[in-house]
């Protein structure tokens, strides 16, 4: 697998840089680099017509000849575009010899440095590579953010940048900025410069501007607080104002089970703070969460508190929002795909099915004040599904409490591991081998236990990631004697 690259704009002027090659190709790439103000010299033994012009006209320097290495002294990034290989790569060589950028035209190896297909609006620009692995989608995804993007944009760029430290004197505190910046990438400003009302669009900004100030200069702003259900893991899977949310904040409160890639859709510079909890680890008390919460958003901050799956399901988003309303925080809440939901989706298992079960149960084994508060014989009864939110703790006290209370032992589960990841797992099997089997495949939290008939179809419906695993699945040597019914347990549990 390629290396990531690090994207990166850099500023040109007045910087030598050099261009091995005098044809076609080496005149596309003089051409921006000339735009862009650099110090061109070109090395070939001959340029193609508009490259000579260049140099006639004093534009461009040509170093006459076969490539030498002593070119390379002295530029900032080299440009290596012959139709000779070999000549491509003795300039890659001495330029990793002199700890210069070198861009060597179709081999990727030999680059260490690419040169991204672009959109250009004015001073905006947008960048897109392949790495120099698939150049030809680039320049498709190019063309179609040419017709996407349009040239109001540039316009809209150079007024902020022109307006910059005026709005930094005028709104000293970051949070005010992002508010007032948020409100003018909202309001009509970009509208009125994508018709060509300039000036128009120059009051509406400044009528922005003066409201943001007065409204700072009267008294701290007040923040919020947003909470969040991430959902399951897979990012595809928020929803748009969850999305919209998380750039918008400033400081986002998450738990462990939030996905890196949800947490990579998140503003780059918005404070995160990991709260999770993990039994017999690391442990953020709720009190703690609740502090931090409330600190941040009368900082004036807009928080967001990002919660694995739905945060009114088993999340605590109940007692959060208290805390808040305590303490005269406004909030909203963004629900989320809760785990229930998405890993019975993604495990091709329906949690209601008119020929199997008719109701659905969503228990947590966690109790607040108990360490049994459950109504096993309820839980117990038949047609229905169960899915515990207890990850892989306690299951064979599940399993002995449910069949000491009348559930049938051979009542199918599904473990889902992982639910909705690239790395998702599903255990299937029946209630009395449940904790065995979860053992053998090593079955690691977060995981869900869908315990009920519609639990077997996970082994017939199943359509993302690897086919459910079962007792056939398991090593040699765990015999049918392994997962064998409990005995003395099930008269201890009733």
């Amino acid at each position: 697998m390629p290396a990531a690259l690090f994207p990166l704009f850099v500023d040109l002027r007045d910087r030598p840089i050099l261009v091995v090659g005098g044809g076609a190709v080496a005149w596309r790439k003089v051409t921006a680099l000339v735009d862009a103000g650099a110090l061109v010299r070109v090395g070939a033994p001959a340029l193609e017509p508009r490259l000579a012009q260049l140099a006639a006209q004093g534009r461009i320097t040509h170093l006459r000849g076969p490539f030498e290495p002593a070119w390379l002294d002295g530029v900032w990034l080299a440009t290596a575009a012959t139709d000779d290989p070999a000549v491509n790569r003795a300039v890659a060589d001495a330029g990793a010899a002199r700890r210069v950028w070198v861009n060597a035209v179709d081999d990727v190896a030999a680059c260490s440095a690419h040169v991204p297909a672009r959109i250009e609006r004015g001073p905006l620009q947008i960048a897109i590579s392949s790495g120099g692995g698939a150049p030809m989608l680039a320049r498709h995804l190019r063309e179609r953010l040419e017709t996407q993007l349009d040239d109001g944009l540039g316009a809209l760029a150079a007024l902020l940048s022109r307006e910059r430290q005026r709005v930094r004197a005028r709104l000293p505190d970051l949070a005010a900025r992002r508010r007032f910046f948020d409100a003018v990438l909202a309001g009509p400003v970009p509208d009125l410069l994508r018709s060509g009302a300039a000036l128009t669009a120059q009051r509406a900004f400044d009528r922005t501007l003066n409201d943001a100030a007065d409204a700072a200069g009267e008294t701290a702003a007040r923040g919020r607080v947003a909470l969040v259900g991430a959902g399951p893991g897979d990012a595809g899977l928020l929803t748009l104002r969850a999305l919209r949310l998380l750039n918008e904040a400033d400081v986002i409160l998450h738990d462990r089970l939030v996905s890196d890639d949800v947490l990579a859709l998140a503003r780059r510079d918005a404070e995160r703070i990991g709260v999770g909890k993990q039994a017999g680890g690391a442990h953020t008390p709720q009190s703690a969460i609740h502090a931090l919460m409330i600190e941040h958003a009368l900082a004036g901050k807009r928080v967001v508190r990002l919660k694995g799956g739905d945060g009114f399901v088993f999340g605590r988003g109940g007692e959060e929002l208290e805390a808040l309303r305590a303490h005269g925080i406004d909030y909203e809440v963004v629900p989320g795909i809760t785990a229930a939901l998405a890993c019975g989706a993604y495990a091709g298992i329906p949690l209601t099915h008119r020929d199997h079960a008719q109701s659905v149960r969503l228990v947590t084994a966690h109790c607040r004040d108990s360490d049994d508060a459950l109504d096993w014989a309820a839980l117990a009864q038949d047609r229905q599904t169960l899915a515990f939110y207890m990850g892989v703790a306690g299951l064979d006290r599940v399993r002995d409490r449910l069949l000491a209370h009348g559930r049938g032992a051979d009542t199918p589960f599904a473990l889902v591991e992982n639910g909705s990841r690239p790395d998702q797992r599903v255990v299937v099997g029946t209630l009395q081998e449940l904790p065995d089997l979860a053992a053998a495949h090593g079955v690691q939290s977060p995981a869900l236990l869908v315990v009920g008939e519609v639990a077997a179809l996970a082994t017939s419906l199943h359509w993302f990631g690897a086919a459910p695993l079962g007792p056939a699945a398991l090593p040699d040597a765990m015999t049918a004697d392994a997962v064998a019914a409990p005995d003395a347990a099930l008269a201890e549990a009733a």
